[in-house]
C-alpha cells in the first residue's frame, strides 16, 4: 500500500466542526493503516479522521499537553504507562499486532545486504548518508542510535547520519537524497514511502518487535465513536490489510 506521507500536525480528512470529527494522536508506523482506514471509517460513520502522527515520544507531549484526542495510538509499553497516569481507559486497549525495525534503501538502486551484523555494518560503513527518526523519542530512532553503538562505528558515521522528527519525514527524505545513502526504520513506514525498498529487518541479534496498541483517551469528547474506530482499525476485517502493511501476528 502507498498513502501519501503525512507529518506531525497534517490532517488525514479536511478540517470540520468538532462534532463531525474524530482526534487521533498516532505513532508514525501506524499511519499507513489509519489513512487507509479514513474514506472507509467516514461512509460508515459520517465522521472524519482527525489525526496528527509523529514519533512515539512526540504523541505523548501531545496529549499531556492538552491536544484534543479521542483515539491514541502508540507503542503498548506507552499505553502501560498512560494508562497508569490516569490519560487513558484501560478497557478499551486493542493491540493492532507488532511491527519490525528495517531498513531501508532508494528506490532503483542496488539493495544492501543487511542479513547479518558484519553485513549491516559493512553497509552502514559504505553508505553516503544514513537516515533515520529522531534518537531520543521515536521509537525506531532510539533503537537504532543503539545499534549503531553496539557495532562501534557510531563516531565513524556520526557526519553522515541525517535525523528527522519521525519515520515518515525520514523516508521522504531518503527518497530524495544522493545515491547511496540508507535508512533506519519501522517497516510498515518503509513500506508505504514512496520512492525507497525495503532492504530487510534488523539482524536477529538487533531485531527490535514493537506492538502498537490504541486505547480511548480519558479526555475523549467522542468516546462511543473512538471505541467504534478500534474496533476496526484492530478488528479481525482489517487483519488482512494490517498484514499487508508490515504488521506481524502471533
Amino acid at each position: 500500500m502507498g498513502p501519501d506521507r503525512e507529518d506531525l500536525g497534517r490532517e488525514a480528512g479536511p478540517v470540520t466542526p468538532m462534532n463531525d470529527v474524530l482526534n487521533i494522536l498516532c505513532a508514525g508506523a501506524v499511519q499507513g493503516i489509519v489513512k487507509a482506514l479514513d474514506a472507509r471509517f467516514e461512509r460508515a460513520s459520517g465522521v472524519h479522521l482527525q489525526a496528527r502522527f509523529g514519533a512515539v515520544g512526540a504523541m505523548k507531549e501531545a496529549l499531556l499537553g492538552g491536544a484534543a484526542c479521542d483515539v491514541m495510538i502508540v507503542t503498548d509499553a506507552m499505553v502501560d504507562t498512560l494508562q497508569a497516569e490516569g490519560a487513558l481507559d484501560p478497557a478499551s486497549r486493542a493491540p493492532l499486532g507488532r511491527v519490525r525495525t528495517g531498513m531501508a534503501s532508494r528506490a532503483g538502486e542496488p539493495v544492501p545486504d543487511v542479513s547479518t551484523p558484519d553485513a549491516l555494518r559493512a553497509a552502514l560503513l559504505a553508505a553516503t548518508a544514513i537516515y533515520f527518526p529522531d534518537p531520543h523519542r521515536a521509537t525506531a530512532g532510539i533503537h537504532f542510535a543503539s545499534v549503531l553503538g553496539r557495532l562501534g562505528i557510531d563516531e565513524a558515521v556520526a557526519e553522515r547520519v541525517r535525523n528527522f522528527p519521525n519515520g515518515a519525514t525520514s523516508m521522504h527524505e531518503l527518497a530524495q537524497a544522493g545515491r547511496g545513502a540508507i535508512g533506519c526504520t519501522q517497516i510498515t513506514e518503509i513500506l508505504y514511502s514512496p520512492g525507497i525498498a525495503l532492504a530487510g529487518a534488523l539482524p536477529d541479534a538487533f531485531e527490535l518487535a514493537t506492538v502498537y496498541t490504541a486505547a480511548v483517551t480519558a479526555s475523549a469528547a467522542q468516546p462511543v465513536l473512538a471505541q467504534q474506530f478500534i474496533a476496526l482499525l484492530a478488528g479481525p476485517e482489517t487483519r488482512a490489510l494490517r498484514a499487508e502493511s508490515g504488521f506481524e501476528f502471533r
